[in-house]
């Protein structure tokens, strides 16, 4: 069972860093948009800042660390039946 939920953690973050990735590619074009004089959407991007991408990196950083200690907990529940 700890199995296919953390298979499934895993799944939703993989998911969730290639939106965290998009963007950033997103932000990146539009910077150097910014500089050539053409419209790329950044005032959009910064609109979105707060409401989507900053919870989307929390949620990345949260569920790398839940991964760590779900993993770290099964191998020793694993270790304990071992012995």
């Amino acid at each position: 069972m700890w199995n296919r939920v953390i298979n499934g953690l895993n799944w939703l973050l993989v998911a969730n860093l290639f939106f965290v990735l998009a963007s950033f590619g997103w932000f990146a074009t539009a910077v150097i948009g910014r500089g050539l004089n053409v419209n790329l959407g950044l005032d959009i991007w910064y609109s979105l800042w707060m409401p989507i991408f900053q919870p989307a990196i929390g949620i990345l950083m949260a569920g790398a660390i839940a991964i760590g200690v779900l993993r770290w907990v099964s191998n020793k529940l694993a270790a304990l039946r071992e012995s």
